[in-house]
């Protein structure tokens, strides 16, 4: 039996990275995935790759911050299938700079994107599960949540206000057996890490050799490491996690080599 079978999958930032990973690894796995992102053409591409695969989806862009947009998104997705089993708030911006560096325009953006992105989708999603009383919301939050890191201000303040969301949240939710954990990855090899070490260093290959010593792992992970630990996340095998947060860091947050 498919470990998600007959579930109705929503997950937002869909379109690369972790967001595709998992839509591919839903849909593998018996969800109708709805993908979600910004703009058409990237989610459209995650779609195409899950019914190369032989899976199902459609793709609904929509901007995780607009509450005219998300309420649109849900309806239509509520109007098409009938519910909403698995809500994968993935959306999100990395913020770089220390406190005073950072612009007052550029905090902004990062505190919208990273904690009202998963507000409202939440906020609109949440009515839909309670009404069926049922459902499993998994937030991205990250390790840094947990950790010091230099020149993180903006982003580690939105992954830490993630994760004690994420525990007010379950505690509100869980009479109607609705589900809500957090996913705290460390650095993982996405399309926009790649970007940002060939953008920001003179020597991206010594940089990402640095970032590698982080990790007990001696390595960075891959969008589909965090993929997996999501779609324990979504299935039924995790009924017994409310309000956890779920570590996939090569060994960040609890380790270091003497």
């Amino acid at each position: 039996m498919a470990r998600l079978a007959n579930k109705i999958a929503l997950i937002t930032g869909a379109g690369s990275g972790i967001g595709q990973s998992a839509a591919v690894l839903f849909a593998r796995e018996g969800a109708t995935v709805v993908v979600n992102d910004l703009t058409g053409p990237k989610g459209e591409e995650t779609v195409r790759m899950i019914a190369e695969a032989g899976g199902e989806a459609i793709c609904v862009p929509a901007d995780v911050t607009d509450p005219e947009q998300v309420e649109a998104l849900v309806a239509a997705v509520k109007s098409k299938y009938g519910r909403i089993d698995v809500l994968f708030n993935n959306a999100g911006i990395s913020g770089v700079g220390m406190l005073h560096e950072i612009e007052p325009e550029a905090w902004d953006r990062v505190m919208r994107v990273n904690i009202r992105g998963v507000f409202m989708p939440s906020k609109y999603v949440l009515p839909v599960m309670m009404e069926q009383r049922s459902g499993s919301i998994i937030n991205m939050s990250s390790c840094i949540a947990e950790i010091g890191l230099a020149k993180r201000a903006s982003y580690s303040a939105t992954k830490g206000a993630v994760l004690a969301l994420t525990k007010s949240m379950q505690v509100d939710y869980a009479p109607y057996n609705i589900r809500v954990n957090a996913l705290l990855p460390g650095t993982i090899l996405t399309p926009f890490v790649e970007k940002y070490l060939a953008e920001s260093y003179d020597d991206p290959e010594a940089a990402y050799a640095s970032l590698k010593t982080r990790q007990l792992s001696g390595d960075l992970g891959r969008p589909s490491d965090v993929a997996q630990a999501a779609l324990f996340l979504a299935s039924d095998e995790s009924k017994f996690m409310m309000g956890s947060p779920l570590y996939i860091d090569g060994g960040v947050v609890f380790g270091k080599y003497a």
